[in-house]
């Protein structure tokens, strides 16, 4: 069996831009025996190194210092990254992370307005090579761990990287990470994620006889392998059985040198368990609450675009399909507590009347159960973790499918309307 590659297939090398750069120095660690792609990416790393920052004089799109510095020291060493690169082409035809090196660097000359001929930066200096690696660096800067995704991405562009949010609690309601809010029938096992760093699925079961209404009862989170930082990890919970561990019985990635960039904790036994993947900057929190489990995640944004077209059925990607989307008709279904209780309940712990308020209503009609506004009170303070634009928080009903704009909030909150909606 052939060993994973390192570079995600679904990366495509004509189109590349800085971005598609970024994902290359950062996880393309191990390319062909043969192709020395690894060592061009190693030296133009130690060469812009003292070139990135995000003090005075950087800009935010290179993390350059200094006026001169785009068509100085980046542009040197982007002549010699693209050196580098012809040098080995021979041995690097048809490997991934060879021509989206030579794309990426196209695009950033363009970028930076750099001239194809001119002087090229010094080779760095040389040292103890491990092996497979390439040469390492004696001396100067030390090149980005890359397992930290966070700081090698801001190391390398002078500026943190950009992060989505998604989650899923309760009936399920599903906020995606285009800020479209859903809420599912999704009966069954569905995927919340799957891209080329992380599957996740849910599995709904009916929260009562004759309802088409769903909640969670498990979930199962896949960390796919990364050589150098993780081994596989699987994590799945089920209703009354929320183990801060994986499968395996451990709580980190591994062995692996960067065993550690994976962890799992329990931050409130039973009830909530935290998983941080600093080596592709994401943060996933799973909960239980009322008899359903809910599913939070924070990833980087190039994670979670890492992902191939047969990868399409994502529904933090793009929402719950329309055919397992709850009706307005269903959704008025009324259970053991009458509107204007359920609605008190939430109102107490809830008071913007957003899509958490009106998903908790729905849930607590539903199921007759006051517990639970605890999943959408939860979701919401997830949500306020961590969305780094609090403008965002809150989402309001429209009968459009994007997200509304704060503009419109007043006008909706005068109306009032106790109508449930299908989507935003």
């Amino acid at each position: 069996m052939r060993e994973p590659s390192h570079c995600p297939s679904a990366w495509s090398p004509r189109g590349s831009s800085l971005s598609t750069l970024t994902l290359l120095l950062l996880f393309c660690g191990h390319a062909h025996s043969q192709c020395k792609i690894l060592r061009c990416n190693a030296e133009y790393v130690s060469s812009t190194l003292n070139l990135r920052g995000g003090g005075p004089g950087g800009t935010r799109g290179g993390g350059v210092r200094g006026p001169g510095a785009s068509s100085g020291g980046l542009c040197r060493a982007l002549r010699s990254y693209a050196l580098c690169t012809r040098r080995t082409a021979r041995t690097c035809r048809g490997d991934l992370a060879f021509h989206s090196a030579v794309h990426g660097i196209e695009d950033l000359m363009i970028q930076h307005n750099c001239s194809r001929q001119g002087p090229t930066a010094p080779p760095p200096p040389q040292g103890p090579a491990p092996p497979g690696a390439g040469p390492a660096l004696s001396s100067g800067p030390r090149a980005p761990d890359p397992c930290d995704y966070e700081g090698r991405f801001s190391r390398l562009y002078g500026r943190p990287p950009g992060f989505l949010h998604c989650a899923a609690f309760g009936d399920p309601h599903v906020r995606s990470f285009h800020h479209h809010f859903h809420t599912c029938r999704v009966q069954g096992s569905w995927p919340l994620l799957d891209n080329d760093f992380l599957f996740v699925q849910a599995t709904s079961y009916p929260v009562a006889t004759g309802t088409n209404a769903t909640a969670t009862g498990k979930l199962t989170i896949i960390f796919k392998n990364m050589q150098e930082c993780i081994d596989q990890k699987v994590y799945q919970a089920e209703v009354n059985n929320l183990p801060a561990a994986f499968e395996d019985g451990s709580v980190n990635g591994g062995d692996r040198p960067g065993g550690s960039s994976l962890s799992i904790r329990a931050q409130a036994p039973g009830s909530r368990v935290e998983i941080r993947a600093a080596y592709i900057g994401t943060t996933i929190i799973v909960r239980q609450a009322a008899g359903q489990l809910s599913f939070s995640i924070r990833a980087a944004e190039e994670v979670a675009r890492a992902f191939s077209a047969e990868q399409d059925l994502q529904l933090c990607v793009g929402g719950c399909p329309p055919s397992q989307r709850l009706s307005r008709a269903e959704r008025q279904r009324r259970g053991a507590l009458s509107f204007e209780t359920a609605r008190q309940l939430c109102k107490e712990v809830l008071p913007v009347e957003d899509a958490y308020f009106h998903s908790c209503v729905f849930d607590v009609l539903t199921s007759g159960d006051p517990n639970f506004t605890l999943a959408a009170q939860a979701a919401l303070e997830d949500a306020r973790a961590f969305l780094s634009d609090l403008e965002k928080l809150h989402l309001f009903p429209r009968d459009a499918g994007a997200p509304l704009r704060l503009t419109t909030v007043l006008s909706l909150l005068l109306i009032g309307s106790p109508v449930f909606w299908c989507s935003l």
